[in-house]
């Protein structure tokens, strides 16, 4: 009996791991459908999220209108003789070689703005830009903000231009870069990505237009280019850069206080041609026969870089003077960099517009601008004030 015992114990053993691995084989199968369920449920779900996080990036633009940004030299180590005949490299190829901009924005590229073989960039071409942005955010209200590539030369009087003259409160940022895009460590490549994440930052709308390089934002107004080729070239003396894009975020610390872009009296669209308006540097002993020989050309203004808090030389004065009887509007500004050119009294007996503290050659924008609206003294000086 004993061994009965022992022989139907182990009977029923067997039978109940016999039962237990037919279980097992029996749920192989289904295991391995609810892994494949899974597998294919998380797909979809990366799909779908990847595709509703494209649909909520920012749309950014980025025309073209050349420079060194987009320049190639043969050699690497070439940092200042390239362009020319020189091969360029399309903005749109830049954007494709930084896959780090797939989780920034939605980026799309207009070239070559710049006609090819023509004078090269003038005030008719910025004026063009300066249309085609307007249209851009009338037409086409999911963008969110353009990005303007440029050579450096004019930068500063282009974004200038676009802040006067676009009428969007949405971000506009001009970009170039101080190396060509083949150079050992060239900064073109960092300063278009991070110009990309500057205007589809919600942070940067309402500031007007913007030009930021080498990680600086600075305000289109404020920023000139104060060295050839150094790479924290754009400053903005006296008054500093408006923030920074920096490796986590973008961020600000000011913001400009002048009319610009949706409250300015300008408008690209409206404005078909520019009237000549030109600049003279003082210096001791400067002549006054280039001022009589613009006058004689058809200059509408003039704007004289005065020495000092923005005298012109005694034999430049008698020629605004001259040019003066001629209906000529006539601003000074300092060629010191830094600091106002203020109404004085003997500067409101000259009748010179005093041109605060920008640059001599936003102040021939500034004027240019305002002699499409008016050429009353008081109503420019006004202007001034504002802008």
């Amino acid at each position: 009996m004993r061994v009965g015992k022992v022989w139907s114990s182990r009977c029923v053993a067997s039978k109940r791991c016999h039962r237990s691995s037919n279980h097992a084989v029996a749920m192989k199968p289904a295991r391995s459908t609810h892994l494949i369920v899974i597998t294919l449920l998380l797909s979809v779900f990366a799909i779908v999220h990847a595709r509703d996080k494209a649909a909520t990036l920012p749309k950014i633009r980025i025309i073209s209108v050349g420079g060194t940004i987009d320049s190639t030299a043969a050699e690497r180590t070439n940092l200042a003789n390239y362009g020319g005949d020189s091969p360029r490299i399309p903005v749109e190829k830049m954007v494709q070689q930084l896959p780090e901009l797939k989780s920034v924005a939605e980026v799309s590229v207009e070239e070559d703005m710049l006609p090819k073989g023509g004078p090269g960039r003038t005030m008719a071409t910025v004026l063009k830009v300066a249309k085609r942005v307007n249209e851009i955010f009338e037409k086409e209200p999911d963008i969110t903000g353009i990005v303007i590539t440029q050579g450096t030369n004019n930068l500063e009087e282009s974004a200038y231009f676009l802040d006067l003259t676009v009428h969007s409160n949405k971000t506009v940022v001009f970009v170039g870069a101080q190396r060509p895009s083949t150079a050992l460590s060239s900064d073109g490549w960092l300063n278009l990505y991070n110009a990309i994440r500057i205007a589809a930052a919600p942070e940067s709308a309402n500031r007007g237009v913007l030009l930021a390089m080498n990680d600086e934002i600075n305000a289109a107004r404020d920023v000139k280019k104060t060295a050839a080729y150094r790479v924290e070239a754009f400053q903005s003396p006296g008054l500093g850069f408006l923030g920074y894009a920096d490796p986590d975020k973008v961020v600000y610390y000011r913001m400009p206080t002048r009319r610009h872009t949706i409250n300015s009296e300008f408008n690209a669209s409206t404005i078909d041609t520019l009237p000549q308006v030109d600049v003279q540097y003082s210096y001791l002993e400067a002549s006054g026969a280039p001022i009589d020989a613009l006058v004689a050309e058809g200059a509408k203004g003039i704007v004289v870089d005065g020495s000092g808090a923005g005298s012109p030389s005694a034999e430049q004065d008698a020629a605004i003077k001259r040019a003066q009887e001629k209906g000529v509007i006539v601003v000074a500004t300092t060629r010191t960099g830094t600091g106002r050119v203020l109404e004085t009294i003997a500067r409101k007996k000259s009748g010179v517009i005093p041109g605060d503290n920008l640059t001599p050659q936003k102040a021939r924008i500034l004027l240019q601008l305002a002699l499409t609206k008016t050429s009353d003294p008081l109503e420019i000086k006004r202007m001034f004030d504002e802008y």
